[in-house]
């Protein structure tokens, strides 16, 4: 299990930096849920819980499909991964929502991240036949979104994970890891509001999720791994120039909530000899493993709450967990978007800080969304020089909006 937490760790960047950069980043199993599936919320700097709805909702906020315009939609998205490296590694997106009255809505997707093929051969033997393996996660979810009030929504969704990374060999089970999360999802939109020189309209949403139990490769609890569970808070506001332009701004907050990872434990020595191997006494392995285990025995809902006040730097340190992304869309007569947003993330944490663009071309019933990425950490992002696309159907029956 630690060779796959390893594998997923250097695959996403979390903690390639300098030591003294990053002091304690939080690493989770099946990561891929956290990477924007869909063009236009990469476009926006990976922010969607606050933002308009759209037919790619369900990762972002389901309950936002509660105010969806259009009775159908179904996108498809894709996304080049670690472009630098390899040239088959990619995460897609398939996703379809109906709206099947003004108040409610039901949706689905399927995500999957594959890892391309990989060559094993054996030490010694460049000429035998490879054997080659296909790694890969995905996950599956369904939402449920009900309008309580003209102005407010909520969401329930559930999610299958499956997370197929093992390599078979004669002594290790090769079975693919899979568990089961839930979110639970809030969004506000109000009526159109005229003020002096234009009209606007506030939104706000909050999104709890991947809230489920660990994922485990070997059946022990021990080296079980966090799901990425998050919350997500953010609002919005968009200025209603005319008919015709619009202009939507939005900050988006972010926050695992997952423990903290330990730091080294602490060694024991009685009588100060610099020899540990006394009664009583811990060696530094000794305590990093108390530590460890420590830290592998916290079950995932007592992890929630310990995730809002266990940095050992306090209350600097957990702020430090949180991050952050500021937005802002153009749109003209929703047939073409221009986006643009910020990302940032401690350098403690992880070091992700990003500048990304977008735009959206929509044609009848089809969209077109496009996004580019441009890194500004000292940490390589591994979706730079990538573009990321979408492509939406919308269908059916037109609801108006207040």
């Amino acid at each position: 299990m630690k060779k796959i937490s390893l594998l997923l760790t250097c695959l996403f960047i979390i903690s390639i930096a300098k030591a003294q950069d990053i002091v304690r980043p939080i690493t989770t199993g099946v990561p891929f849920l956290l990477v924007a599936a869909d063009a236009r919320a990469a476009g926006l700097a990976d922010q969607g819980v606050a933002t308009s709805a759209d037919a790619f909702s369900q990762q972002w906020n389901p309950a936002k499909y509660a105010f969806a315009e259009d009775k159908h939609g179904f996108s498809v998205s894709y996304t080049p991964y670690l472009t630098d490296l390899a040239n088959d590694i990619s995460l897609g997106q398939v996703t379809y929502y109906n709206k099947f009255n003004e108040r409610s809505a039901f949706a689905g997707s399927f995500r999957y991240f594959g890892f391309g093929d990989i060559e094993l051969r054996r030490t010694g033997e460049p000429n035998e036949v490879p054997n080659v393996v296909s790694p890969n996660e995905f996950a599956f979810d369904g939402s449920y979104s009900l309008k309580l009030s003209e102005k407010f929504s909520m969401a329930i969704g559930a999610r299958y994970i499956r997370s197929n990374l093992k390599i078979a060999s004669e002594d290790v089970d090769a079975s693919p890891a899979s568990t089961f999360a839930v979110d639970v999802a809030g969004f506000y939109q109000s009526e159109e509001i005229a003020y002096s020189s234009f009209n606007g309209r506030w939104r706000g949403g909050f999104n709890l999720q991947n809230l489920g139990r660990k994922i485990s490769y070997d059946n022990d609890d021990l080296s079980a791994n966090f799901l990425p569970a998050n919350l997500r808070v953010g609002g919005g506001f968009d200025f209603i120039l005319d008919d015709y332009n619009k202009i939507a701004v939005s900050v988006e907050l972010t926050k695992l909530l997952v423990p903290t990872p330990p730091g080294p434990g602490t060694p024991v020595d009685l009588n100060g000899d610099g020899d540990y191997t006394d009664d009583g006494e811990i060696t530094q392995e000794q305590a990093n493993t108390i530590s460890y285990n420590k830290y592998n025995d916290i079950n995932w809902v007592s992890g929630i709450f310990k995730s809002f006040g266990d940095a050992p730097d306090g209350f600097s340190e957990e702020l430090k967990e949180i991050t952050y992304s500021v937005a802002g869309e153009y749109t003209y007569q929703d047939s073409f978007a221009v986006r643009a947003g910020y990302f940032h993330e401690s350098p403690m944490k992880g070091a992700r800080q990003f500048f990304s663009l977008g735009a959206g071309f929509k044609y009848n019933v089809v969209k077109v969304d496009v996004s580019y990425l441009f890194s500004s950490s000292k940490v390589k992002n591994p979706l730079e020089n990538t573009l990321r696309f979408s492509l939406t159907f919308n269908f059916g029956d037109k609801y108006e909006t207040y």
